[in-house]
């Protein structure tokens, strides 16, 4: 009998992604219809990350204690489509911000478990991952590409109830994923800080942060920025979309990637991939096929990028570290580097401008290329 579980997890991935899909690239647009300024909108934004620093610990560790990964996750879904609700209940800088770090706190490590748990069904056939994860990118593109028509012709307000709708089937679904246990083993008490310890390691999480840092522009301001030079909202998810198609390409290509190339290498070009797309994007607004270029570099920048990480993550992290070496991937990575990237986009977007901003996005990633190159050795 054919083994349900890779598509029960693609499933719920396609679910969620197709939330992601909806915040993602028009939550900011949500937030300037609601008349915040660029420096509120970038500090909003970046309660979720900063949630991201601490809970998904938590939460990883709530994993461990009950030793059920689809109950954890089924509680953080239904508690973040409540939180989500409460946007309909709430108007002004303060409420929205709490509500939104809530909407953080209580998502935090959704991705980071469940990915947990794709690596663990899979095993040893890591390399599947990508096909698995690739249905999270087409809930994401038919998201995108569906909401940005509905804002060319409604009010940029209904979001929040296309929110609360795609969050609740996540949580629906979330009770279908694969029950399997969390592994416990003795002997591995006390390896988690050793793993920290080594040199190699702690480069890859300086790196990675350093790619999440160059993505703050990119998810806080690229939709505003699109929009105030002249693109319609459906051309702005078509750009979104095209971005995450390149990533789901990727995600199908991964097994053969693997085979070919070593992690550092897919890990170094991603990073330079990063610098040039983010250039591009600052500088290039004006032209269409910039635009469309650069999104397509994607690909490497979130795509083979992703996965390259969380398989390092899942070597590094052995056996009943796997959530915890994930939860700190997503606390290190996206949590701190988001938090850093989103403030840094708001505190130089202004006074900057939208190229310089961008630009300094562009040399985050070659950073990134510098440490891979220089002490990563996976």
């Amino acid at each position: 009998m054919a083994d349900s579980r890779p598509a029960r997890i693609a499933a719920f991935y396609f679910a969620y992604f197709c939330y992601l899909g909806v915040y993602a690239p028009y939550f900011s647009l949500y937030l300037a219809g609601e008349g915040f300024a660029a420096g509120e909108i970038a500090l909003i934004l970046a309660l979720p990350q900063f949630a991201r620093i601490f809970a998904p610990m938590g939460w990883g560790w709530l994993s461990d204690a009950t030793g059920s990964r689809r109950g954890v996750v089924a509680l953080s879904c239904g508690l973040t489509t409540a939180a989500v609700g409460m946007l309909s209940l709430v108007s002004g800088f303060l409420p929205t911000a709490l509500t939104v770090g809530l909407i953080g706190v209580c998502s935090a490590a959704i991705l980071s478990i469940v990915d947990a748990l794709a690596f663990s069904v899979l095993a040893p056939h890591t390399h599947r991952y990508g096909p698995v994860r690739l249905w999270g990118s087409v809930g994401f593109i038919l998201a995108v590409l569906a909401t940005g028509a509905m804002l060319d012709v409604l009010p940029v307000a209904r979001l929040r109830w296309v929110l609360f709708g795609v969050s609740l089937a996540s949580f629906l679904i979330a009770f279908q994923l694969p029950a399997l246990p969390v592994e416990h083993a003795v002997q591995v008490k006390g390896s988690l800080r050793a793993v920290l310890r080594r040199p190699e390691v702690i480069a890859f999480f300086v790196a990675c942060t350093c790619m999440t840092v160059a993505h703050g522009a990119l998810y806080a301001f690229y939709s505003i920025y699109l929009v105030a030079h002249e693109y319609s909202k459906s051309v702005v998810g078509i750009l979104w979309m095209l971005g995450v198609l390149a990533e789901i390409l990727v995600f199908v290509a991964m097994p053969v990637l693997v085979r070919r190339f070593s992690l550092r290498a897919i890990l170094l070009a991603s990073f330079v991939a990063a610098g040039v797309r983010f250039a591009a994007i600052g500088w290039g607004v004006d032209w269409l096929a910039v635009l469309v270029a650069a999104q397509l570099l994607h690909a490497a920048t979130f795509g083979s990028f992703h996965a390259a990480s969380l398989a390092v993550v899942h070597r590094a992290f052995a056996g009943p570290l796997q959530v915890r070496g994930q939860a700190l991937y997503m606390s290190l990575c996206y949590g701190l580097g988001g938090v850093a990237g989103t403030l840094l986009a708001g505190a130089t977007w202004v006074p900057l401008g939208s190229a310089a901003t961008f630009g300094i996005s562009a040399l985050f990633g070659l950073a990134g290329a510098a440490i891979v190159a220089w002490r990563v050795r996976v």
